[in-house]
């Protein structure tokens, strides 16, 4: 009887199983992917290309984003109703949730990987919670404003990011700064303010090296640019010709400015209102060129490697995606996925990417090599596609 017990045992540490149903495996390989009309996720592998668990209860998560602890066991999960909740990718569970507040619209990891801070459209301003228990650290009120009605609120907090020395930054929409908040010593955060940086700074990044935080303006032509190296500088505009002032078409979906792809010595970048992706050179920020292409890009994304952009549209072109060579700035492939390709994510060296088709409630894997489907998952309605590599990212 006991080599039987024993057997049993081993195979169940074999198939990566703990007992209590948890895996013991490593997490390298695993991800998540967002089912936002079931307010559910996935907790996949992309080596064996299979879900492992499906975790219900968060929410709402029609604008769901996701961070990972330093460690990749622990995804944070940002709910657009303002939950925050911790999922336990090994085990498939919910380790806790919380309400923070009325409408959320995403969030980020500190550095060292202590805090989670999110950003609010209501009531406005940041929270900023431990990675432990999710705890409130720090509650910091938006800039107050005048609605349509003559009403005092805060301002909308939109692009919320990590960067490098334990801090974050985040972008007022309607009071129109720009924030860095310093968290070395949580009990006492540090905020410069930045403000006048331009009319309605709609969403905002920060270059993979941390340096630079770019919002873009939903009310003016440009972006505005804050070196990191230098925040006693203000920001200043650059690339005066982006934006809704000149468009041409209807906007039917701004693009994510974290979806923007930096490949060598460029940064390619949607065109709002056009079909073209713009061609930046980093460091004047000067536009060097632009590349038709099927429709209004959303996101604009670079495999690790920086041989190849992938692109996907706004509807009603958003049963297509592109993928453009960055040596020769020409599409090399186009795709049909079927309509509602709202993500993608690449494996962390490239080899391939995952890509949510909402309406035919599957993630497609592609060979990126080859330019080939691979493999299809089964995912109610999927959106936000969150890799555990992302841990070690900045700005991710």
């Amino acid at each position: 009887m006991k080599p039987a017990l024993s057997l049993a045992a081993s195979l169940l540490l074999f198939c990566g199983h703990a007992i209590a149903d948890c895996l013991t495996r490593g997490t390298g390989d695993l991800g998540i992917v967002i089912e936002r009309a079931a307010g559910s996720l996935q907790i996949v592998d992309t080596t064996a290309h299979q879900s492992l668990f499906r975790v219900e209860g968060l929410g709402d998560l029609s604008h769901a984003s996701a961070v990972y602890s330093r460690d990749e066991r622990y995804a944070f999960i940002f709910g657009r109703d303002g939950g925050l909740t911790k999922v336990d990718i090994l085990c498939g569970k919910i380790v806790n949730r919380v309400i923070q507040g009325g409408n959320s619209i995403g969030g980020a990891i500190s550095q060292n990987g202590s805090l989670i801070a999110v950003s609010n459209y209501e009531p406005g301003g940041v929270k900023i919670f431990s990675t432990q228990d999710l705890s409130l650290v720090a509650d910091i009120p938006a800039t107050e404003v005048t609605d349509r009605e003559g009403k005092r609120k805060g301002s909308k907090t939109v692009g919320l990011v990590d960067a490098p020395g334990q801090r974050f930054a985040v972008t007022l929409y309607d009071s129109s700064e720009a924030w860095i908040i310093d968290m070395k010593n949580p009990a006492e955060p540090k905020i410069q303010r930045h403000t006048k940086i331009g009319a309605l700074p709609y969403d905002a990044l920060v270059t993979p090296d941390g340096r630079y935080y770019i919002s873009g303006l939903f009310g003016q032509d440009g972006l505005s640019l804050l070196d990191l190296w230098h925040p006693e500088k203000p920001p200043r505009l650059i690339l005066e010709g982006y934006g809704r002032g000149e468009q041409k078409l209807p906007v039917y979906k701004m693009p994510h400015l974290e979806g923007w792809a930096v490949a060598g010595n460029s940064a390619f970048l949607p065109a709002v209102g056009h079909h073209e992706v713009l061609v930046v050179r980093q460091g004047d920020w000067v536009e060097t060129d632009r590349i038709k292409v099927h429709g209004q890009p959303v996101f604009v994304m670079a495999r690790p490697d920086g041989r190849q952009v992938w692109v996907n549209f706004a509807f009603p072109d958003n049963d297509t995606i592109q993928v453009i060579d960055t040596e020769t700035l020409t599409i090399i492939k186009t795709l049909k996925t079927g309509k509602g390709a709202l993500h993608m994510e690449f494996s962390p060296r490239g080899e391939e990417v995952w890509i949510s088709v909402r309406d035919k409630d599957e993630v497609q894997v592609y060979d990126t090599d080859r330019l080939e489907l691979t493999h299809r998952l089964q995912v109610d309605k999927p959106s936000g596609i969150f890799f555990t590599a992302r841990a070690h990212k900045t700005g991710l």
